[in-house]
């Protein structure tokens, strides 16, 4: 199988994640604790180095800001959830995925907040000007994706956060496309919560990601529970990360998560981003020649990660996309991928696109097969 959807879910992982999680699993998998056997302070001890490594990456305040969570849909229900109130207004735009869109549109829909959904251009990309236009006296926060998970286009995060930052608002960013791919500087971007997940270009399993909080947000608990420390509160304790972590971790999970996080730092954000965007530069190549096919997008791919979406004149993109799969043995994404409002703005709604995102480890004689294959389905 040629595996081409990775902005859903690398694959493969490198072998180094593939070993931790053998070896954790075998030796270290306790429930952990900041006191007790050795097992449970290997475990914690694990979730500690793995937030150390995170906080260097994104260039947090400090470790214990990131907190651990199923992914990063789970982060910013968190986010959300936790620092909004009655009558907040929040703007967004019409890229995001569903995973910011229904929770804001369902808080929108309960009366509790108003919503401004900012619109993109035509290529996919925000005008911060656009934001700030956007801004009112109940404004609470600006949420937004840093890259779109249908056309891959990369937003200008540092301008609307220093924007945010002005009016003293909060900044919410999702990053499930640019993590491990493209640089954040969570400070220097003025981002107040930061979401992502573990299980894309950070490379790690499935069922990880984390919420990074700023010291300007102030969230409620998300969830309440044992924490592995402090048993006697009766409430939550409010020391972080703790105080969003009640339950036991998927400790297995973010010791694979850091192993991933380490491959990154090893190979460089920049040689992996470059790599990426010419395969799929590549493949924009392939398809002009072709014929037949519309790709959206900008074609600037110094503002792109490596994600294309396209069209077909003959078919649908869920028949490209099993033909893709029975017959050619390669894995592409076909349908609108939990983000609507990108299809309706593209036009491409409700039938979407086929979406390929190449990985780390994708070569160009896999995008030539691609581009063979779709050669073929259109005769």
């Amino acid at each position: 199988m040629i595996y081409l959807d990775n902005a859903a879910t690398s694959f493969p992982k490198p072998e180094a994640v593939y070993r931790t999680l053998d070896r954790f699993a075998r030796q270290d998998l306790a429930n952990p604790g900041r006191a007790g056997h050795k097992m449970a302070l290997a475990a914690e001890r694990a979730l500690d180095d793995a937030r150390h490594l995170l906080n260097q990456f994104f260039h947090g305040e400090a470790p214990e800001r990131f907190v651990f969570t199923l992914n990063c849909t789970d982060a910013l229900n968190m986010a959300f959830k936790g620092v909004l109130a009655e009558g907040d207004h929040v703007i967004t735009t019409d890229l995001e995925h569903n995973s910011v869109s229904r929770p804001l549109r369902a808080l929108e829909l309960e009366g509790r907040i108003t919503l401004t959904r900012v619109k993109a251009d035509g290529g996919g990309t925000l005008d911060p000007e656009a934001v700030r236009e956007a801004i009112t006296r109940r404004t609470r926060l600006i949420a937004l994706t840093h890259a779109s998970n249908v056309l891959g286009t990369v937003q200008p995060i540092a301008e609307v956060g220093r924007i945010a930052r002005e009016r003293e608002l909060l900044f919410v960013v999702d990053a499930a496309q640019t993590a491990g791919v493209v640089p954040i500087d969570v400070q220097a971007m003025f981002i107040d919560l930061l979401a992502f997940p573990g299980h894309k270009s950070l490379l790690g399993p499935t069922g990880t990601g984390a919420l990074y909080v700023g010291s300007r947000a102030s969230v409620r608990a998300w969830r309440e529970g044992g924490t592995g420390g402090d048993s006697s509160s009766e409430t939550q304790p409010r020391e972080f990360p703790y105080f969003l972590e009640g339950g036991t971790p998927n400790v297995l999970g973010v010791a694979g998560l850091a192993a991933g996080v380490q491959f990154v730092q090893e190979r460089g954000l920049g040689s992996i981003l470059e790599h990426e965007r010419k395969l799929t530069e590549r493949l924009w190549e392939k398809l002009e020649e072709i014929g037949g096919y519309e790709v959206f997008g900008h074609r600037d791919f110094s503002c792109h990660v490596g994600t294309l979406s396209f069209r077909g004149d003959a078919l649908a993109a869920t028949e490209i996309g099993g033909i893709l799969d029975q017959a050619f043995d390669v894995a592409v994404r076909p349908g609108l991928h939990c983000a609507p409002y990108v299809h309706r703005s593209l036009g491409t709604f409700p039938e979407g696109t086929v979406r390929v995102s190449p990985g780390p480890f994708n070569t160009e004689a896999e995008i030539d097969h691609l581009a063979q294959a779709l050669a073929e389905i259109k005769v």
